[in-house]
């Protein structure tokens, strides 16, 4: 069992029979009354995210959560598919689960996937992914405006907004927290 002194970035907590994921915290302490916990907090099963208050010293259950290393494979009609790095059992994720990560999925893409009791609810991508650049507007010989940029569709469909200089078939980092373009990668 947690209490809310036990609360830390990213811990999982069991709130009325829902396993949630704290994104922020806040321990507070007024002059007058008792000690409390703001929290933020994300729903794993539903994604909705929730803002409560908790008197000091309460307790929590700890969910039925794992985290396993796998592989992206391939994405059909059927839904995403990853394996197993250890096992190389299968899964599929359906468009809804995945969510945001896919704008960031390629071949081969080594992922981690949190299970809530045997059952895939979210994935953390790599911290950046390297993504060829599948369509682009050429750069306007003479347009040399420090800083402008134009927008590049990757080959996985995300749109990012790129330096003139970018062109198709070029690879590119990108940052999945915020989406934004790190750099060109020399391939």
């Amino acid at each position: 069992m947690y209490e809310t002194g036990d609360f830390k970035k990213n811990l999982k907590i069991m709130v009325e029979g829902a396993p949630f994921q704290i994104l922020d915290f806040q321990h507070v302490k007024p002059g007058k009354g008792n000690q409390f916990t703001r929290t933020k907090m994300r729903n794993l099963l539903t994604g909705q995210l929730l803002e409560r208050t908790f008197k000091s010293g309460e307790r929590f259950e700890i969910p039925n959560t794992e985290n396993r290393e796998m592989t992206f494979l391939y994405k059909d009609e059927s839904g995403y598919a990853f394996m197993d790095k250890t096992s190389y059992e299968q899964i599929t994720m359906m468009e809804n689960e995945v969510g945001d990560a896919s704008n960031y999925l390629i071949e081969n893409l080594e992922v981690v996937i949190l299970f809530y009791n045997e059952r895939p609810v979210s994935i953390d991508v790599p911290k950046a992914v390297n993504l060829k650049v599948a369509k682009a507007e050429p750069g306007i010989k003479g347009d040399r405006v420090t800083g402008a940029t134009k927008p590049a569709t990757m080959e996985t469909g995300l749109v990012v907004n790129v330096p003139l200089h970018i062109n198709e078939g070029d690879v590119l980092r990108i940052d999945t927290s915020t989406g934004d373009y790190v750099g060109r990668v020399n391939a």
